[in-house]
């Protein structure tokens, strides 16, 4: 790619500084007189690439600035290796040998490796690169006629282009011959030391499994810590109790295919040549004679779980000669399997810094630890021998392991849950995905699971439900659980943020009670129809309330001893036929209770004008509205906070997402100037936003293509990086305090992606953007920039795991499936596709759901 413009290098450079390893070239304008210029500079960062397609190309002829850029991000960087081929040319322009940190030359490597005194001295024609990327790397047509061209020409011809590229690959390429020659890119050892215990530390240490579980349900963590017991999630049909055996005989394969040759003589033919399903097959023959028979003859009490057994191995097997076929490209068959699988101790042990000055230790102990030489990285590995119920607390215990691993040795590592039976699936995330994410999600955690366990019966506060409510019915404690919470008579209170109202991250202000409340129906009389219904299915329950929202009545029923809560949920679909109301009404665990919500036959809308008033302040936060709850107040989000500070929002037509995302922009509107705050907007259908064209709070025009949304999200990742640096030099952590030093203030930036799915079908336009919005999503709140993505489509491939995990605040309206809820929610969460449309919505902050109503603009007036 060549680049021309500064906008776009800086970007790119931004981007390339996240990479552990560059390989660099530069081409030089008169280069023979007494004042060269730097013309180019090369870079690539994919050291797979044979074509040079996924090389960049800076222009920075006379652009002394970009240069400065450049060197200040990249080439000081000691955690940035850059490999040149001969080092002491370039670096005359890129800051030179005092500035540079990490410098390799691979020129100097040849000059070692073809050195007489060696053994086996390299053979080569000459150390030139070209001459290398011939001989030893197997590359053709390779052209040295436009190395002596004139580099200070503008235009540059479409040949000089390409053999700016290619320099960079060839470069890629022998750098990692070399490498072979000299020493096989062995992974790191991984020897860990335990850190000594701080003297602040005042909790015993959390397993990473138990944090796995805190992320699932606080309750279950809470009886886990203080009774034990089991606190597996087990779906019904998948197999249990092979997990422990599945962990052994996994370990034993490893060691088998170490130290038996007939396993390595398996991969002896060049990769190009290996049948993959062949040494799959005869891999499981060895193991099987080997190992799993004599392990199968002395536990005959496995013999019923034999099968899925054998199956989850197999599938684990397969999984690992995929890896070894890609690594036996780079090493000897004798070598590849000691070089990918890395027997050293699993065991791992970190103090995190908690918020509140303490600090806690976390112990684990990762399953394997495998070697990609395609991707030069480690990558640690968990086995599951079940789906999870909940891939994000799954991906959390891992992603800690990784966390932990780096932070004690030091080894930058990836991350990845294999999930075995009921069939393979593969859930991996690289190294930086997870570090932030982990970084600022797990000492919060950490500090909610002290303050959980040292809760007590007699005190108020218990440890939260669950936010998945599904998992209730197939809790391993259900009942423990229910005995042990409910008696306490603090849990039998709605808690401040379910009852009132309000939530984590949110807050409530205006309050209107005409429309909202306005009832022409007997509540008593609907609630006692409910009651006398429910006694027909047998369920025995008393009414403890109703409340009246814009759109429904909700109905609190305490049930009786012995009736258990998985026999209510399952009604709903009965309550509509025997109530004759026009939708399935959502039935939830409540502390203390269960709300039924029924449709209201006289439905109100909660207009804008009622909730919200034009006013400015330069102390205000920012807040947008997310709507109106049972009470008739309005809930409000702050941007500044953790939990709130950028949204996922999905609904499918009719349910009022559009008019949702103009309320909210316009809850932001009419309280803050132009100077305070500037709004970004991507609306490629083109209907969501058209009266706000001309609006002087822009970031920049409306967005309606994809390349434009990808150069938006390129400049607000800029934005902050800008912003950071800023803040750096005024001695400030985040934007209030920044602001509160200088004047003119940075206003806040909030960026609102309507349509986020239509931007998704081409897989570069998706990789770019999900680059920027990860980014964006894991570090921009200290920076004042704040991202509300919007989709009708919330289907897997679009909202991937990492899209959700850096957008905390999560608002579904009605969605066209189940799977569409559970994908904005989480977990099982399906409520979201039984709303009733119009702005009827579900908001989630952490753990808290609230139902609310969406506002609801019947004018717009700017």
């Amino acid at each position: 790619m060549y680049l021309t413009t500064p906008n776009e290098i800086r970007q790119i450079i931004s981007q390339l500084a996240t990479y552990p390893t560059l390989w660099l070239d530069t081409e030089v304008a008169d280069w023979q007189t007494s004042n060269p210029r730097l013309s180019l500079i090369q870079i690539l960062a994919d050291p797979t690439d044979r074509t040079g397609d996924r090389a960049y190309i800076f222009d920075v002829l006379d652009n002394p600035d970009i240069v400065r850029d450049f060197v200040a991000q990249i080439m000081v960087n000691p955690n940035i290796e850059k490999v040149f081929h001969n080092a002491s040319f370039d670096l005359k322009f890129l800051g030179g040998k005092h500035q540079a940190q990490n410098v390799t030359c691979t020129f100097k490597l040849v000059r070692k490796l073809t050195k007489k005194s060696r053994k086996t001295p390299l053979q080569v024609s000459n150390k030139q690169l070209k001459t290398l990327a011939v001989e030893l790397c197997h590359f053709t047509n390779v052209d040295k006629t436009e190395q002596s061209s004139d580099w200070g020409q503008r235009p540059l011809t479409p040949k000089q282009l390409h053999y700016a590229k290619m320099d960079t690959v060839y470069l890629a390429h022998v750098h990692r011959h070399l490498l072979q020659l000299t020493q096989p890119p062995t992974p790191p050892p991984v020897v860990i030391t335990p850190k000594p215990q701080p003297e602040t530390a005042e909790h015993p240490p959390f397993s990473a499994t138990k944090v796995r579980v805190a992320f699932e349900c606080p309750r279950l963590f809470y009886l886990k810590q203080h009774f034990d017991g089991n606190t597996l999630f087990i779906p019904p049909g998948q197999s249990i109790g092979i997990g422990t055996a599945f962990h052994t005989l996994a370990e034993q394969f490893i060691k088998l295919a170490q130290a038996n040759s007939h396993v390595s003589d398996l991969l002896e033919p060049s990769a190009e040549q290996l049948n993959r399903e062949a040494v799959a097959m005869g891999m499981q023959e060895i193991f099987y004679q080997q190992v799993f028979f004599p392990y199968i003859e002395s536990h005959p009490e496995m013999a019923t779980v034999l099968p899925k057994l054998w199956q989850g191995l197999t599938a684990l097997i397969q999984r690992w000669v995929e890896l070894l076929v890609v690594n036996r490209r780079y090493c000897l068959h004798q070598m590849v399997i000691h070089q990918t699988f890395i027997l050293e101790e699993n065991k791992l042990s970190y103090y995190f810094n908690l918020p509140n000055g303490t600090s806690q230790e976390v112990t684990g102990r990762f399953d394997s630890l495998v070697f990609n030489f395609e991707r030069n990285r480690l990558c640690l590995i968990d086995y599951k021998t079940y789906e999870p119920v909940d891939p994000s607390a799954q991906l959390a215990q891992v992603g800690l392991y990784g966390y932990m691993l780096n932070k004690t040795k030091g080894v930058v590592v990836d991350s990845a849950v294999y999930c075995v039976l009921p069939e393979f699936k593969e859930y991996a995330y690289s190294w930086e995905q997870l570090e932030i994410a982990v970084h600022e999600l797990i000492p919060h955690k950490l500090q909610q699971m002290q303050d959980w366990v040292s809760w007590q019966q007699t005190h108020s506060n218990p440890p939260p439900l669950t936010s998945n409510t599904h998992l209730c019915d197939i809790c391993p404690q259900q009942e423990t659980c229910q005995t042990y919470f409910e008696v306490t008579s603090t849990d039998t209170q709605p808690r401040k943020g379910e009852e009132e109202g309000t939530s984590d991250g949110a807050e409530v202000s205006t309050t209107k009670t005409d429309g909202a409340k306005a009832l022409t129906t007997n509540n008593d009389a609907i609630a006692q129809q409910l009651i006398e219904t429910l006694q027909s299915f047998k369920i025995d329950v008393t009414c403890v309330g109703t409340a009246v929202g814009p759109a429904f009545i909700r109905v609190k029923l305490k049930p009786s001893l012995g009736v258990k809560i998985s026999a209510l949920l399952k009604l709903s679909a009965d309550l509509q036929v025997q109530l004759g109301i026009t939708n399935p009404p959502l039935i939830a665990p409540q502390p203390g209770y269960v709300s039924v919500d029924l449709p209201r036959p006289d439905r109100q809308v909660a207009r804008l004008e009622d909730y919200i008033t034009s006013r400015t302040s330069t102390q205000a936060p920012v807040k947008i509205a997310i709507g109106v709850d049972l009470e008739g107040k309005l809930v409000e989000a702050d941007l500044s906070d953790a939990n709130t500070c950028h949204f996922l929002v999905g609904g499918t037509t009719g349910s009022g997402k559009s008019e949702f995302l103009r309320s909210l922009l316009l809850s932001l509107l009419y309280r803050h100037s132009p100077q305070q705050l500037k709004i970004a907007l991507v609306d490629p259908k083109r209907v969501t936003f058209p009266e706000f064209e001309q609006i002087p709070w822009l970031y920049s025009p409306i967005v309606k293509d994809s390349e434009d949304a990808i150069a938006l999200m390129e400049n607000l990742v800029a934005e902050m990086e800008r912003r950071y640096q800023r803040f750096e030099l005024a001695g400030c952590s985040h934007l209030d305090a920044y602001n509160q030093q200088n004047n003119p203030p940075l206003p806040r930036l909030v960026c609102i992606f309507d349509e986020y799915a239509d931007f998704m079908t081409e897989k570069d336009i998706r990789n770019a953007l999900e680059l920027s919005i990860t980014r964006l999503g894991s570090k921009a709140r200290a920076a004042g920039i704040h991202l509300i993505i919007a989709t009708q489509r919330p289907e897997a491939r679009v909202v991937t795991p990492i899209i959700r995990s850096n957008l905390p605040g999560r608002v579904a309206l009605r969605t066209a499936s189940e799977a569409d809820s559970e994908i904005i929610l989480g977990g099982r969460q399906s409520e979201a596709a039984y709303l009733l449309g119009k702005g009827d919505l579900l908001y989630k902050v952490g753990a808290n759901l609230q139902r609310l109503q969406s506002l609801f603009a019947r004018r717009i007036e700017l």
